[in-house]
């Protein structure tokens, strides 16, 4: 019989790194630490380690169709499919980003939000029946950041497809080239992968189902990690703790749902919430 297996992208530093380490030490199976770059995650393997850990490692990158169909025939063929699946790997324009509005807007979608996307649309026909997703998204993605009334009523309509959320991702790059998006969308590209990656959340929940896989996303808090500058006040340990009781200790019904760093189902289109 196959082993049981977990993977993590973008598992070779922050939150991703503090992901691996905790299923290391409570999934009852085989962990992936996956990355782009594998000289890093090679690197990271050897830390955990070091902690008397045993991750196993795959580049993975998931801006690449192709680097993600290789991980995916692996998979497969060597455990039969995929259990848990951590979708943390994101990228974040710093504050004071030299790049125009428009390049940070087509670069933070095509990764947070569209190579999410596809990793998932080639990855989801070999999870196993009973798998557990984790999309790791933010305090940013909450609905009430969009300003637009009438894009948040579309965002949030239980009859959205995929196709669909995609097309207003691409307008919002669009309204960005334009500098048109701000009474609209906000001025964070940020939040608008995130809130699009919670839309696209509740939408790949409706359509497994059938397969009892429960599929969520997670605030994990404001981290201390490269990507907030190092000015987050949880540790990355401390950042894991939802997605990792998300991946191993929600309830079944726990499926669709926006959680927070507590473990609180929270409102995705109510009141927006603070760490």
């Amino acid at each position: 019989m196959a082993s049981k297996v977990a993977v993590v992208t973008g598992g070779n530093k922050g939150i991703g790194f503090a992901i691996v380490r905790g299923l290391c030490k409570r999934f009852e199976g085989v962990v992936y630490l996956t990355s782009r770059d594998e000289e890093r995650g090679k690197r990271a393997v050897a830390e955990l380690n070091k902690e008397g850990l045993s991750p196993l490692y795959h580049k993975l990158d998931i801006t690449v169709k192709e680097s993600v169909e290789v991980f995916r025939d692996y998979m497969k063929q060597k455990y039969g499919g995929i259990d848990v699946l951590v979708n943390n790997a994101a990228i974040a324009f710093k504050v004071n980003a030299k790049e125009p509005v428009a390049v940070q807007a087509a670069e933070t979608l095509r990764v947070n939000y569209f190579s999410v996307l596809s990793t998932c649309e080639i990855l989801f026909p070999v999870l196993k029946n009973g798998a557990r997703v984790v999309n790791v998204s933010s305090s940013c993605g909450q609905l009430s950041h969009i300003k637009s009334e009438s894009l948040r009523n579309r965002l949030k309509d239980p009859r959205l497809t995929v196709p669909e959320l995609s097309e207003l991702m691409y307008q919002y790059i669009e309204d960005a080239k334009q500098g048109i998006h701000s009474n609209k969308w906000g001025n964070s590209s940020y939040v608008v992968s995130k809130v699009g990656l919670t839309a696209l959340t509740m939408i790949q929940q409706r359509q497994l189902n059938d397969r009892d896989i429960k599929v969520n996303a997670v605030h994990p808090g404001y981290v201390d990690t490269d990507m907030t500058s190092h000015r987050g006040h949880l540790t990355i340990d401390e950042g894991a703790v939802a997605p990792l009781f998300l991946a191993l200790d929600a309830d079944d019904s726990v499926r669709g749902q926006y959680v927070w760093c507590d473990k609180r189902i929270v409102n995705w289109d109510g009141q927006r919430l603070k760490d």
